[in-house]
């Protein structure tokens, strides 16, 4: 079982070339029963022949698995994986690499880490911003509260049992919700401006609470995932340094965006952040699952975060080359998903990627013009970044619903309805870099 095995290798080695020969697909979900007759007596006490176990996922599961990579993938947020990144993470794979400290990991450990320089200097982060890559950006925004939980309870003395809140705005991904409920915390709920927090709001939203002095946080978002809006950042970061509060900012969606000089000024107080989530696994074209988080200063995420125990003494080096990840988030073991990035940006370079990231930007300004040219369409709202959002005049909730089936069964694309401000409503999101216009007005034709 442990033995090098050349004919399996070679199975699986022509298996990739032909998913990198043939590109992504979209693909369509699978059904209960067909996957349970498909995978009856996959696993027996034996074994069996792994062509045939390969030939099964070929023909029966890798089919019912949405393309998220496919350039007719235009909902939630898709995935567009370069090349180089899906390629190095089969190295990265098959290298075993236990990324949990610099002892067992110094290289890649320090090469993530050059990533991490790189999107801490995109932000304007001081030199001494650090962090680790965890598996996405709800484990990042635990993470970062985490932190500053622990930060507030040793700053300013409370007790580790006293109620602790964090302003958030109602457009917060739904995993700060989860992550409040997770650590004890209750929000202070800030209305939005336009959809947008911002600092006047987060001000006046404290000074008319009874007791401002137990939110001990602020969460602005740098994309918000419904509609690709950037927070006021500036004013909040503003608000946040005033009244001494940790400003954690979630740009897992749109934190790519630093590096594009179009939108590049929509980002302004982010280097006041003292926590930065950013998901390469979206816009920054790595492979799931990879999150970047950054600390203003790590030394308070290694309080909060850094585990203790007798087998663990031999990784307790304080030397000012030692950099363990698992001392900046809630995890131990964890694999080197930095790797995969930090190869493609080397053999791309970063031009290559602000290239990709302008061209959604452009897709998108582009589709609301189209949606602005049909009469039977509205477009909701100019895009911050790389979502549209419109209305189909006259149709209901079920009409959305049965033009997204109708897409997906005809392979058209996958477009998924959402909500805003409680009516169901059309949203496209653009992140890969092979979608195109043509593609575009192919969905929206379906509209008329």
């Amino acid at each position: 079982m442990h033995t090098h095995d050349p004919a399996l290798t070679d199975l699986v080695l022509d298996h990739l070339r032909t998913l990198l020969r043939d590109g992504p697909r979209l693909n369509q979900p699978g059904q209960g029963d067909k996957l349970d007759r498909a995978l009856a007596g996959a696993i027996t006490a034996d074994g069996s022949d792994p062509a045939d176990v390969l030939r099964l996922y070929g023909e029966h599961l890798a089919p019912t698995a949405i393309g998220v990579d496919s350039p007719r993938f235009l909902s939630f947020v898709p995935s567009a994986p370069t090349e180089a990144a899906r390629l190095f993470d089969m190295i990265v794979s098959a290298s075993s690499v236990q990324g949990v400290s610099w002892l067992l990991a110094a290289g890649p450990i320090a090469a993530e880490n050059q990533v991490l320089r790189l999107l801490a200097d995109l932000a304007g982060l001081p030199e001494q911003a650090g962090g680790c890559f965890v598996s996405g950006g709800s484990a990042g925004n635990l993470s970062a509260l985490v932190t500053a939980r622990e930060t507030a309870r040793r700053t300013r003395g409370t007790d580790p049992g006293g109620p602790v809140r964090i302003a958030v705005c109602d457009q917060a991904h739904s995993s700060i919700a989860n992550t409040l409920r997770i650590i004890g915390a209750e929000p202070l709920l800030v209305p939005a401006h336009d959809d947008r927090l911002t600092g006047p709001r987060l001000r006046a939203a404290l000074e008319a609470d009874p007791h401002p002095e137990n939110v001990i946080a602020v969460v602005a978002t740098a994309g918000t995932t419904n509609t690709g809006i950037v927070d006021d950042l500036d004013t909040v970061a503003g608000t946040a340094r005033a009244l001494g509060l940790w400003l954690h900012v979630d740009g897992a969606y749109g934190g790519a965006g630093l590096l594009a000089p179009s939108v590049r000024a929509r980002y302004r107080g982010i280097e006041h952040a003292d926590s930065v989530v950013i998901d390469p696994h979206k816009w920054l074209y790595a492979p799931l699952d990879c999150a970047a988080l950054l600390y203003r200063e790590p030394a308070l995420a290694k309080a909060a975060h850094s585990q203790h125990a007798s087998y663990l003494d031999v990784l307790q080096d304080d030397g000012p080359d030692v950099w363990n990840p698992s001392d900046y988030a809630h995890h131990l073991s964890r694999r080197a998903r930095g790797l995969p990035l930090w190869f493609s940006l080397a053999v791309h370079g970063t031009r290559a990627y602000t290239a990709a990231v302008e061209s959604a930007l452009s897709l998108a300004r582009a589709t609301a013009g189209l949606v602005r040219d049909a009469p039977h369409l509205q477009l909701l709202r100019e895009p911050d970044l790389s979502v549209v959002l419109f209305r189909r005049t006259g149709w209901t909730a079920q009409d959305y619903h049965r033009w997204s089936d109708r897409l997906l069964a005809g392979q058209t694309a996958f477009v998924a309805p959402t909500r805003h401000r409680g009516e169901t409503v059309a949203r496209l999101a653009f992140l890969n870099p092979a979608t195109t216009l043509d593609t575009v007005r192919e969905v929206l034709d379906t509209t008329a």
